[in-house]
């Protein structure tokens, strides 16, 4: 059931424990491994092998240090998950044990968290709530996988991910793309612009570089999915870049900048803040809270920016685009995430099928008397001949 090997100056020994894992451990001396193994393999043989535990004895605080020194490099750990370890160490407790975290406790979190009220006093959204689950799943995973734990909790009953309403698709008409990029301030219209063009993310847009426009191209390096991306440049983003471009003057590393005080202008930067130009940033008076007035200004209900992803891809599938065209320019990994605009090409078709209706119907209207007359006139030829 076990065998006893000789590893330079050390021995070792190899066994399979009755969950089929093997099992191989060093000792110095022969006489102890022959001991341990004797008592390991009579545990096995009166099926208590499984009973006998290892005594853990860290804390939650010795999980949290390991894991900000293997994942502190991590984009996301700076900002989003060290929010969510911040709110585990409040629920949880540093001091305590990890051995002591049960199933229950996961569960009161989530549910706990469901109900906390966010900074505009409404109730998170699932997906939300899935993404902090989510984090604290990977943390208890990377405990048992340091041996820091002897089993993740969340593994002990039932997944406490919610299910999520991903079906959302809000995307605008032609007219109301000309009635929003109308009440955009000249900084967010542009960026509005790019995005309708494009379908890219907002992140994607604001850290754009003259750089990675080039050749009838964007050239997206660092993107959600960490994979790179060229994007196609249309001719009306081509002159919006050559506009941008005589304004800023050469020597400019941003493409979408932003003037102090522009963010309230519509026409052009007067001449003495030109040289102030920054990128333009994700804050109150760069993207958010411009897009959400101009948004409600423009009589638009229930739409973000991200929507402009949305519309981008569905005016390129109702234009035409196929699903494999629209995939590979919004950098979706497979198709599943573009096929939830494939109905849009089948109503576009519908309609135009629609156009042949009546044209086999036997109790057809009769033929218009121009229709007539031109087949009179068709007949009589011959006999006027």
């Amino acid at each position: 059931m076990g065998a006893i090997r000789k590893r330079g100056k050390s021995y070792q020994i190899d066994y399979v424990d009755p969950l089929g894992k093997r099992v191989r451990l060093t000792f110095n001396k022969r006489k102890d491994a022959e001991a341990e193994l004797g008592k390991r393999v009579s545990l096995m043989a009166e099926n208590r092998y499984l009973d006998v535990k290892k005594d853990y004895k860290n804390t939650f605080k010795d999980l949290l240090k390991t894991y900000e020194e293997n994942f502190k490099n991590q984009r996301s750990y700076d900002g989003w998950k060290k929010c969510c370890i911040e709110r585990f160490k409040t629920h949880f407790g540093e001091s305590a044990l990890l051995s002591s975290i049960k199933y229950v406790d996961l569960e009161t979190y989530r549910n706990n968290l469901r109900q906390k009220k966010t900074k505009r006093n409404g109730l998170r959204k699932d997906a939300s709530v899935n993404r902090e689950m989510s984090c604290l799943h990977h943390l208890m995973s990377k405990a048992v996988e340091w041996d820091m734990m002897e089993r993740n909790p969340f593994e002990r009953g039932k997944t406490l991910l919610l299910k999520e309403n991903n079906k959302r698709l809000r995307f605008l008409s032609e007219d109301e793309i000309k009635k929003l990029i109308l009440e955009c301030p000249k900084h967010l219209r542009r960026v509005v612009v790019c995005a309708l063009n494009t379908g890219m993310r907002r992140g994607e847009i604001l850290s754009l570089r003259w750089s990675q426009v080039r050749n009838g191209f964007i050239y997206l390096e660092k993107t959600k999915t960490n994979e790179s991306r060229q994007i196609p440049i249309n001719d009306t983003l081509a002159e919006a870049f050559k506009e941008i471009r005589r304004e800023q003057g050469p020597g400019r590393e941003h493409v979408f900048t932003y003037a102090p005080g522009e963010h309230n202008l519509k026409g052009k930067v007067p001449v003495r803040k030109r040289q102030k130009l920054a990128p333009v940033p994700e804050n109150v008076l760069g993207i958010k809270h411009a897009f959400v007035s101009s948004v409600k200004r423009a009589g638009i209900q229930d739409f973000k920016f991200h929507d402009l992803r949305h519309t981008f891809a569905s005016q390129m599938i109702m234009k035409g685009a196929s699903l494999k065209e629209v995939q590979e320019i919004l950098g979706h990994k497979t198709m599943t995430m573009t096929l939830r605009y494939a109905h849009l090409s089948q109503e576009h078709k519908k309609k135009a099928v629609n156009l042949l209706n009546g044209l086999t119907a036997l109790n057809a209207p009769a033929e218009p008397a121009c229709h007539k007359m031109s087949q009179i006139d068709d007949q009589s030829v011959p006999a006027m001949r």
